[in-house]
């Protein structure tokens, strides 16, 4: 058998982990009721009207898409209050991301910043394209240590990339301190805001600098229709960028990122706002009573402008997560982000939240 080689720094790569799916959950314990608040999905499902989008559009699957979805980019340009030209539209923000370090780093000369509990992609990029990776250790309480991260950037700094909210303790930078990070950085280097959990941060204009996006030269903001649109099993998302960055990356890419049907569910999603609305509503107020009830159970709760709350139970984060997993229950151990006394669980319907806490108050008590 052939052996084929790969650059000696990739034999060893760490994959992601994702979540554990319900049907590997029913399987295991023979349980016929599975409910999974692991991997921040939206609560209500899916929407009515993009249900109705991809069975009308069906039978058109055996085609191609337009490239670089066109009717897309305007309807997202309307929503975001920026211009076309800033929008590119991917198969999930995680191919923009991609993207941003195949185009924007120099193999072997440049950096990225990021800090440490945080999304496994951007290391495992920066590994595949051979740019250092400077993580900022963060404090006792987690914060988001902006000014360290501004500290460490340099001339050959391609991109610092800041999580807001940040993902997994729910923390998020305010604009005003986005605004100035974003004005110490030295002249070539992006600052990148992941902003896949923005819609659920509140107030909205205290957190996201799209709204003022004219005012920045090097912002790049990523969002996504994952969480609280409901299709992250369709794979959309996008990046708002410099219009001549954007124009860059558009004739680079590959063609076709974003299926037909994936670009259709996505313009119903931004039509429904009723399913939109009820989705922060229910969000908002269940992250309320995570926090309030995980509190009240003896549990250390950050504070969370995103869909989850992210926790430190009084009884070993292993232990607690496979004694949820035997009731049904699945949520995220965090030892994956090196938080490893720590578990993320994501918002669901009411009655799910309700069981949730039951359970968890049966294990912690037991």
């Amino acid at each position: 058998m052939r052996d084929f080689s790969v650059r000696p720094e990739i034999q060893d790569f760490a994959p992601y982990v994702p979540g554990l799916t319900i049907e590997q959950i029913q399987e295991r314990y023979g349980l016929n009721t599975v409910i999974k608040l692991a991997s921040n999905e939206n609560p209500l499902g899916t929407s009515p009207l993009v249900q109705k989008a991809i069975a009308k559009n069906a039978a058109r699957a055996f085609r191609y898409p337009e490239n670089h979805s066109p009717r897309l980019v305007k309807a997202i340009a309307q929503t975001a209050g920026v211009s076309e030209d800033c929008i590119l539209v991917g198969n999930g923000s995680d191919e923009i991301i991609d993207m941003l370090f195949r185009m924007k780093g120099i193999p072997g000369k440049s950096n990225v910043v990021c800090y440490e509990n945080s999304f496994a992609m951007y290391r495992m990029c920066a590994k595949l394209t051979d740019l250092e990776y400077r993580e900022i250790p963060r404090d006792d309480d987690l914060e988001l240590p902006l000014a360290a991260m501004a500290e460490a950037a340099d001339e050959n700094t391609a991109m610092v990339i800041v999580t807001s909210p940040d993902n997994p303790t729910g923390l998020a930078a305010t604009v005003d301190d986005l605004s100035v990070l974003a004005g110490v950085l030295p002249k070539d280097c992006l600052l990148v805001v992941d902003e896949a959990y923005i819609e659920f941060a509140w107030p909205p204009e205290s957190y996201s600098p799209v709204q003022a996006f004219d005012l920045f030269e090097n912002l790049v903001a990523l969002r996504t229709f994952s969480k609280a649109y409901g299709l992250a099993g369709l794979r959309v998302g996008y990046g708002i960028l410099p219009p001549k960055l954007a124009a860059l990356m558009k004739n680079a890419r590959i063609p076709f990122t974003v299926n037909l049907l994936a670009e259709e569910a996505a313009l119903a999603a931004l039509e429904d706002e009723v399913f939109f609305n009820e989705t922060l509503q229910l969000v908002m107020h269940g992250r309320e009573y995570f926090t309030e009830e995980l509190t009240r159970l003896g549990c250390k709760v950050w504070p969370s402008q995103s869909n989850f709350v992210m926790f430190e139970p009084p009884k070993p984060a292993q232990t607690v997560f496979k004694a949820l997993l035997k009731k049904g229950i699945i949520v995220r151990p965090l030892g994956s982000f090196g938080l490893g006394t720590c578990i993320r669980v994501n918002v669901g319907t009411n009655a799910e939240n309700t069981t949730f806490i039951k359970k968890l108050e049966d294990i912690l008590n037991g």
